[in-house]
């Protein structure tokens, strides 16, 4: 039996209880709550490895769920939504989730993705403990502290390390698919625009030219480049 508990907060009981079926045949503890505020107080009392949140509740909606359980305690979040919105899903990942997948989802693909967020959670994203510095842009592993042009910046943890792998080697082209596994720790191909979400938020964090598009290639670091 798996130790790791798991949250899922998902209002429809549908998709909550056949979510939490499939986890627990997969060995998980899990335990549901359908609503934004119990939501909390369970992540709160039962205090998860994971949590599965739904971005749309009843209460208190995805992201002030999202916010509060990440003040209290970091926390690995995979988000459910029936949004296909790019703004609501950098919101999201902003405020600390660290994937998501979009309704209907496989679940398959969910069991794929919260493996993988476990995987990285426990191996502590297998960072270096070198900063890295480059023209204004400093970044610590040993603190997860980010400055840039003299400002500190406030990443989530998965800004953070996209930005890091970008970063010790700068001027090299990353394809979506390499970023995905090396930052996330899967390969499923509809995890790709999870990548693009992430790199948006940075830009809109850090300014537009922190990382550079290459097109029908991927991404480099957009400082400290001859681009």
């Amino acid at each position: 039996m798996d130790e790791r508990r798991i949250a899922v907060i998902e209002d429809e009981p549908s998709i909550a209880d056949s979510v939490a079926a499939r986890l627990r045949a997969e060995g998980f503890d899990v335990q549901i709550a359908r609503d934004g505020f119990a939501g909390v107080e369970l992540c709160r009392s039962y205090r998860p490895d994971l949590v599965v949140l739904d971005l749309m509740l009843p209460g208190l909606d995805g992201l002030e769920v999202c916010r509060r359980i990440q003040r209290d305690r970091r926390t690995p979040v995979l988000m459910l939504t029936a949004r296909d919105s790019e703004t609501d899903l950098e919101v999201g990942l902003g405020v600390g989730g660290d994937d998501y997948v979009t309704k209907p989802f496989s679940p398959r693909e969910l069991v794929a993705r919260v493996r993988a967020l476990l995987r990285r959670a426990e191996g502590g994203g297998d960072l270096d403990q070198d900063p890295v510095r480059i023209g204004s842009l400093v970044i610590d592993p040993a603190t997860h502290e980010t400055r840039f042009d003299g400002h500190r910046a406030e990443l989530t943890p998965r800004e953070f390390e996209l930005l890091y792998r970008l970063a010790r080697t700068p001027g090299v082209v990353f394809s979506r698919a390499r970023l995905l596994e090396e930052v996330w720790g899967h390969t499923v191909a509809s995890g790709e625009r999870t990548v693009d979400s992430h790199v948006r938020s940075l830009r809109s964090k850090l300014g537009a030219d922190i990382v550079r598009t290459v097109h029908g290639v991927g991404y480099s670091l957009g400082v400290g480049s001859d681009a």
